[in-house]
């Protein structure tokens, strides 16, 4: 089979909405999908799906060892990061301070079919404002500390974003994001975030998670608002993970699911993540729900652009997967994902600077290199 004739199709999402599709796959059509896997940081995700395949699947060796790789990692992670809750925990215990996980280590701590296979970077949690100065003072004194940044950067994070200076464990080297809500201050969005800390469910003892719709609306805010979208398939295959696990254990998830978007204030994210998981991955929405999603569905024109900048942009981030313009998408939707956290009026000296700095710190990182002979 010609390259010509697989060009620009996504193995990933055909793989993980009809496992079975992989059979008869030539050797190249492995080799297409096992690429793209690794760009979008999904192979432990094909593993975990072609495993709960209810057809039988037999795996070339060579593409099973492909795939056990990422899943020996994440099991090692899964490990790790358990247990590196339970020293958090105990330590703001201590302080009376509940210790609310969010996103890849909420997947793990509560055993959802989300987490397996998912691999990331940092352990995110969630505390009030009030408690922002008492967390930083208890993990430094546990033997965390606040990464190196200048002093332009530390204050924009204080001023402007959501969450704290990331904060490294100087014995493990596990990265900890402390937000105290989900969006910047400045953006156009502002759900309150005391009504996300009132619905949260311990999961173990004195570890607590959002509520299921929270935790997709969180997951889908997440995506549509950032603006890099290197793995922002993985994303949506969180998406799409928590619905159809939430839909079917959850009573009345459903039900309840759009009119708490509406209430947090979040029903644009949530209507994206519902229909382009729908349209890439197969999501199976129940009609009712998306009909009721679609309140905050864009006008007409609008759609069209968004569907245009998104299918391109949650594809793998992969040359077989690009479109027409599909580098100019991501582009706009960076630009996007800055207009929606902040005015004008501070994006743009704050685009400037980060531009020029990028300049300044490439010339000076090439100054730095041995001249050739």
């Amino acid at each position: 089979m010609t390259l010509s004739r697989h060009k620009k199709q996504n193995r990933v999402a055909a793989v993980i909405q009809s496992p079975e599709t992989v059979k008869g796959y030539s050797d190249y059509e492995w080799e297409l999908l096992l690429r793209q896997g690794r760009a979008s940081l999904l192979l432990g995700k094909l593993d975990h799906y072609l495993a709960l395949s209810e057809d039988e699947i037999v795996l070339p060796p060579k593409v099973q060892n492909h795939l056990n790789a990422p899943m020996i990692a994440w099991t090692r992670q899964k490990h790790s990061v358990e247990w590196e809750l339970e020293r958090l925990r105990g330590d703001l215990q201590k302080a009376k301070i509940p210790l609310i996980v969010l996103k890849g280590a909420a997947y793990v701590v509560s055993n959802l079919d989300a987490a397996t296979g998912r691999l990331f970077n940092d352990i995110d949690i969630l505390v009030s404002s009030k408690n922002l100065e008492q967390i930083q003072n208890v993990l430094e004194w546990k033997g965390w500390y606040e990464e190196s940044m200048d002093v332009y950067d530390r204050d924009y994070y204080r001023r402007w974003m959501h969450e704290l200076p990331p904060m490294k464990n100087m014995q493990t080297g596990t990265v900890l994001d402390i937000h105290h809500t989900i969006l910047p201050p400045t953006a156009c969005y502002q759900p309150d975030p005391e009504k996300m800390l009132a619905a949260v469910r311990e999961v173990k003892r004195g570890i607590y998670v959002l509520c299921p719709e929270d935790m997709v609306i969180h997951s889908a805010t997440h995506l549509f608002h950032e603006g890099e979208f290197d793995h922002g398939l993985r994303d949506l295959v969180d998406i799409d993970g928590l619905l159809k696990e939430f839909g079917e254990k959850e009573p009345d998830f459903w039900k309840r699911l759009v009119p708490r978007a509406v209430e947090l204030g979040l029903i644009r994210p949530l209507y994206y993540g519902l229909h382009y998981g729908r349209t890439i991955l197969g999501t199976p929405v129940p009609k009712i729900v998306m009909r009721e999603a679609e309140q905050g569905q864009p006008n007409f024109l609008m759609s069209r652009v968004m569907d245009f900048l998104f299918l391109r942009a949650l594809a793998p981030d992969h040359p077989t997967c690009d479109r027409p313009f599909t580098g100019l998408a991501r582009w706009l939707l960076y630009v996007r994902s800055h207009y929606l956290r902040m005015p004008l009026y501070l994006l743009v000296p704050h685009l400037v600077r980060k531009a020029w700095k990028s300049r300044f710190e490439k010339k000076e990182a090439e100054a730095a290199l041995p001249e050739k002979d």
